[in-house]
């Protein structure tokens, strides 16, 4: 599968043990679920945890899924404020051929205006060879992706597309319009199916994480506008962001047993989500929807 064909990237957690160390065992069969389900995977964005992991553990994440030479699409994440941190990252991704492309997050905290941004994107985008997505999400890093910078880069060989994640459809609607000929991409499980609407190519997904293939049909129905069932899925996407992402999703997959714990690196901490019933009931809604619905 070619990335550039992918319609839905599951932003993968990192699942970790009790002393906050990797559990590789887990992460393996957390990946092939993911390719059984036919969905690309993004590893370190933020529902990865990536911005909280120090780097020596993420270089030991990257090169523990290289040697499994799973045969799936595989997204890395980037983002930070130290740009030689970032352009030091992306060496290190470039030396392994399993990795696709790269997921690159609008500058967190320092909140970069027009020029900030097209100089911190142009200089990453000029260091991969890889596609490169580039990621609006303000709610995290503070400022919005400035629609003139990245129409400044729109012709750059290596920026194939917009992760769209700001919970504003007008800002969905301005990508689409200026930036005709890139992929946008819907950045938001909940809004998935008005951004298909809207144009969008495909979803990159928390909610995959615990419903893989359901997810996948979800993002296929959308795409086909076949879907009868979009309050059932935007209210179910919505319970797994009633604490800061990916606490919710964590404590979902740790209760159906498919992660050993539901710990997270600090600053995060899955006591975080007090009430776990609003994520069970949207997962028994989600598996009896699959079950009535389920395609070949």
């Amino acid at each position: 599968m070619n990335t550039k064909e992918v319609t839905l990237w599951t932003a993968l957690i990192t699942p970790l043990n009790r002393k906050n160390e990797i559990d590789y065992a887990t992460l393996k069969e957390l990946l092939l679920l993911q390719q059984k389900a036919n969905n690309g995977v993004l590893l370190l964005g933020s529902t990865g945890e990536g911005a909280n992991l120090p780097h020596q553990i993420k270089r030991e994440i990257i090169q523990y899924v290289d040697k499994l030479n799973i045969d799936i699409p595989l997204m890395a994440g980037i983002g930070g404020t130290n740009l030689l941190e970032q352009l030091e990252w992306i060496d290190f991704l470039e030396s392994f051929p399993s990795i696709h492309s790269y997921l690159v997050v609008t500058p967190i905290y320092a909140k970069p205006g027009k020029k900030g941004q097209y100089y911190w994107f142009k200089k990453l985008l000029d260091q991969s060879t890889k596609p490169c997505m580039l990621y609006n999400i303000p709610g995290r890093s503070g400022v919005k992706l400035n629609l003139e910078a990245v129409i400044q880069l729109a012709d750059h060989p290596n920026f194939y597309a917009i992760k769209e994640a700001s919970g504003n459809l007008s800002d969905f609607k301005n990508f689409k319009q200026n930036l005709y000929h890139l992929k946008i991409y819907s950045g938001d499980d909940g809004l998935f199916y008005d951004h298909a609407r809207l144009g969008a190519c495909g979803l990159v997904s928390v909610a995959s994480n615990v419903w893989a293939p359901e997810t996948h049909q979800y993002v296929n129905d959308c795409l086909d506008n076949t879907l009868e069932a979009k309050s059932l899925w935007s209210e179910s996407c919505n319970s797994l962001f009633l604490a800061s992402n990916p606490v919710p999703v964590k404590r979902l997959m740790y209760a159906k047993k498919m992660i050993k714990s539901p710990y997270l690196y600090p600053p995060l901490h899955f006591e975080d989500l007090d009430n776990l019933e609003p994520v069970w009931e949207a997962d028994k809604k989600i598996t009896t929807w699959f079950k009535t619905n389920q395609k070949e």
